[in-house]
C-alpha cells in the first residue's frame, strides 16, 4: 500500500481540478518519479472526496471508439440466440411439470405462465372460478389425484385452523369433516373475541 507524503497529497489535490485521473497520474509519477497506477491514484481522489469537476461521461451523438472496427472477442455467436430461436428446455403451452413443492403445474401461456393443475381441474368440474380468499385442497393429500370429490374449496381462514389443528386428513371425507370443525372454531374464536 501507498503511504502519501504532506506534500504529495497537497499536490494532488492542487491539481485534481480539471483532469482526468490518468492525466494526473502520469503527472503525478513524472513529478515525484513514482511508479503509481491509475487504480491506486483514483482510489485516493475517491476516499478523499476529491472533484475533479471534469464530465467524462459519453454524450448523445459521440461515436464509439471501437466503431467499424473488427470484434475483438472470440467465438460465442454460433451459440447466441437469435429472434424466434428457443430455448432446448422450452414446454409448450398445456405441458405439465411437477413444481419445486410437490404440485402439478399446467403451462397456460407463453413465455413462463404456469398455474396448479389442481385448480384448473376444480374450476373445470364446477364452471366457474376459484373465488378471491379461497384455496383448493387435496382432501387425501395425494398431489396426483384430480378426481372431483378429492378436490375441496376452503377460505384461507378455514385453513389456517385446519392447518394449526391438524385437520386436513389422508381421506377426503374427513378432511371435509375437518373444514366444517373449522368453521366451528372460527364462530367460536369470534364469539369469545366479542364478549
Amino acid at each position: 500500500m501507498f503511504r502519501y507524503s504532506q506534500e504529495q497529497r497537497e499536490f494532488i489535490q492542487a491539481n485534481v481540478s480539471g483532469r482526468l485521473v490518468s492525466d494526473l497520474t502520469d503527472m503525478f509519477n513524472a513529478h515525484f518519479g513514482a511508479s503509481l497506477k491509475y487504480e491506486q491514484l483514483r482510489a485516493f481522489v475517491k476516499n478523499n472526496g476529491l472533484k475533479s469537476g471534469v464530465d467524462s461521461r459519453f454524450k448523445p451523438g459521440t461515436e464509439p471508439s471501437n466503431k467499424g472496427k473488427p470484434k475483438m472477442w472470440a467465438g460465442g455467436e454460433a451459440t447466441q440466440f437469435r429472434k424466434g430461436d428457443r430455448p432446448h428446455n422450452y414446454m409448450p403451452v398445456g405441458s405439465e411439470r411437477v413444481n419445486t413443492d410437490g404440485y402439478v403445474d399446467i403451462k397456460i401461456a407463453d413465455p413462463n405462465q404456469w398455474r396448479g393443475k389442481h385448480l384448473i381441474e376444480w374450476e373445470r368440474y364446477n364452471g366457474r372460478p376459484v373465488p378471491e380468499g379461497y384455496v383448493v385442497l387435496f382432501g387425501d393429500r395425494d398431489h396426483f389425484n384430480f378426481e372431483p370429490d378429492n378436490l375441496i374449496l376452503v377460505s384461507r381462514a378455514q385453513l389456517a385452523i385446519m392447518n394449526k389443528r391438524k385437520l386436513i386428513q389422508d381421506d377426503a371425507d374427513l378432511t371435509r369433516s375437518g373444514a366444517l370443525l373449522a368453521d366451528i372454531y372460527h364462530k367460536i374464536g369470534q364469539r369469545k373475541r366479542n364478549g
